[in-house]
C-alpha cells in the first residue's frame, strides 16, 4: 500500500523528541531532579537573607546557610545543574557540552572532597563519594551522544527543507 503525503507530514516526524530519545531513562529522571533543584536554589538565593537555617549538601560539601561561601558554591552548582538539565530536556545544541563540563566539575569536586580535604582539614573525615559512579557513566554517555546530538537537529531541518 502506498503512503500518502499530506500537508501535515512534516509534523508527523516528531522532530522535538529525536534528541531527547538519545538520553537513557536514568538521566531523564536526574534531569527532573536537577530542574527542581535549580529552581529551589534560585529561590534560596533570592530569599536567603530571610532564612535562619537551611541545610544544603552536594558532593560532600555541607552548608547551613545559602549566603556562606560553601552555601553559595552549592547553590551555584545546583543552578548550573538546573541550566544543564533545562538544555538537555529542551534539546539545546549546547547541552551535551555543558553536561560534559557538569560531569567533569562534579567528578573533580568529589575527588577533592574525598582525597584532599580530609587530609588538610582535621574536622572532616575521609568518606567514599559514591556520586562518582553515576557521574562517570553520565560523562561517558554525554561524550558518546555529543556528535549524534549535534547532527540530529541538522538532519531534521534538512528533511524539512526537502519537503518545501
Amino acid at each position: 500500500m502506498e503512503e500518502r503525503s499530506t500537508p501535515f507530514a512534516e509534523f508527523d516526524n516528531n522532530i522535538l523528541t529525536q534528541r531527547r530519545d538519545l538520553l537513557p531513562t536514568w538521566i531523564k529522571v536526574f534531569l527532573w531532579i536537577f530542574l527542581i533543584g535549580g529552581t529551589v536554589s534560585a529561590i534560596l538565593l533570592m530569599t536567603g537573607s530571610l532564612l535562619t537555617h537551611t541545610s544544603l549538601s552536594l558532593y560532600g560539601m555541607k552548608a547551613d546557610h545559602p549566603y556562606s561561601m560553601t552555601g553559595l558554591l552549592i547553590c551555584f552548582l545546583f543552578l548550573f545543574k538546573g541550566i544543564v538539565a533545562y538544555g538537555l530536556w529542551f534539546e539545546q545544541k549546547w547541552a551535551p557540552q555543558a553536561a560534559i563540563a557538569d560531569a567533569i566539575i562534579g567528578i573533580a569536586i568529589c575527588l577533592i572532597m574525598m582525597v584532599i580535604i580530609p587530609f588538610t582539614i582535621p574536622t572532616i573525615s575521609f568518606t567514599l563519594r559514591l556520586e562518582l559512579i553515576p557521574l562517570y557513566f553520565y560523562l561517558k554517555k554525554m561524550q558518546s551522544i555529543k556528535a549524534t546530538w549535534e547532527t540530529c537537529r541538522n538532519e531534521s531541518v534538512s528533511q524539512l527543507d526537502d519537503v518545501d
